[in-house]
Order: structure tokens, then C-alpha cells, then sequence
């Protein structure tokens, strides 16, 4: 495995960046959302039974999918989740380019969270518009996390010193920007620096 990025410090330590292969699917934490995927990319959402009719085109799908998806599940949060695949696979809620291109892009399924997923995950009894709205947020969230897996965009890091011998290591970063990722909450504060001016 190579490293897709290579820092040095001036003890001659290294910080390698890799892409991580391994990472479990972010469908197996424990979510507050529900990814329902139909299709050919029902495997990439989470277990169902949930049943669709037919329908005449993709927004007729957003529009009525959404409505009945919400009535079947007693769902207070539903937004249709957008694939975009040309050379890789991508999801979004947004449906701004690429996600609407007619060529390479669908509407794979649903993002949702049903008022008694709010109800346990609050310990409370009335949904609120404000615990909707959070919810609504929370679901976004967990469709770019998801994203994020599919499309490899997954690293981490060794530490090694002088001698090439590994001497920290951890995995499980998402997101390419190591600045934000969380890879440097694990290193020395000298690291940092090197980072931001390498």
C-alpha cells in the first residue's frame, strides 16, 4: 500500500496519509436515520421491506415516493437521496449538478428518520418542529458520511521514525482535508505546522 501523501519532521520522523480499504459501512453505527435504497443500489442503504408502486419518471419518484415512503413509516424526515455514478459512485441529498445530470445521475432511494426514532433518540414524547429540523440536519450528515464511504474517501495514518519502524497508527479518518479530518487530534502539536505549511 502506498502512501497517497508523505510529511517529515525534523527528528526524521514521517507522517504517511493512506486511504483506508477496510473501514466498515457507516450503515452498521448506530444512526439515527434510515437509508432506503431500492434498485440496483439497494445494497448500499440499510434492511427494508418498505414496497413501492411504479412511477412515471424520477420526479414523480422524489414527489410521490417521498409521500408514500412518509406514510408507510410514520416518518417526520424524508429527502430523496440522489446517485450519481461516471467512473465512481456518489450520493447526495442536493440534486444540483451532478447529481440531476440525465446521463449518469437517479434518485436511489430515501433518507429518513421516523417520529420514533426522534422520540428514543431525545428521550421525549412531542416531536417538535425545532427536534425535526435537528433531525433534518443529523440525516444530511449521515448521507455524506455515506458518501464519503463509497467513494473511498477514507484514510489514515502511520507514524514511523527514523528507522521506517511504525511507531503510532490509526484508521477510520473521513474526509480528505487532514487539517479537519481528526488525523492530527492523534499526533504531536508539531505536526500541525508541518501540515499546514507542507
Amino acid at each position: 500500500m502506498e502512501a497517497i501523501k508523505t510529511y517529515t519532521n525534523s527528528k526524521g520522523q514521517t507522517l504517511e496519509i493512506f486511504q483506508d480499504s477496510l473501514i466498515e459501512s457507516p450503515r452498521e453505527w448506530d444512526n439515527l436515520a434510515k437509508m432506503i435504497f431500492f434498485g440496483n443500489h439497494s445494497h448500499l442503504g440499510d434492511n427494508h421491506s418498505v414496497e413501492l408502486s411504479d412511477y412515471n419518471s424520477r420526479d414523480e419518484f422524489m414527489e410521490q415516493g417521498a409521500e408514500d415512503v412518509k406514510r408507510i413509516l410514520k416518518a417526520a424526515v424524508v429527502l430523496p437521496v440522489h446517485l450519481y455514478q461516471h467512473s465512481g459512485t456518489g450520493i447526495s441529498t442536493s440534486y444540483s449538478y451532478p447529481f440531476n445530470c440525465p446521463w449518469d445521475s437517479g434518485t436511489c432511494g430515501f433518507v429518513v428518520v421516523t417520529k420514533e426514532d426522534i422520540r428514543k433518540e431525545y428521550n421525549i414524547k412531542n416531536v417538535t418542529k425545532k427536534l425535526i429540523e435537528q433531525a433534518t440536519k443529523i440525516a444530511i450528515g449521515e448521507v455524506e458520511t455515506l458518501n464519503q464511504y463509497i467513494s473511498g474517501d477514507v484514510y489514515g495514518f502511520e507514524l514511523k521514525d527514523q528507522e521506517d519502524d511504525v511507531i503510532d497508527s490509526c484508521w477510520g479518518f473521513f474526509g480528505s482535508d487532514i487539517s479537519t479530518n481528526g488525523i492530527l487530534e492523534y499526533v504531536d502539536e508539531e505536526w500541525k505546522d508541518i501540515v499546514v505549511d507542507g
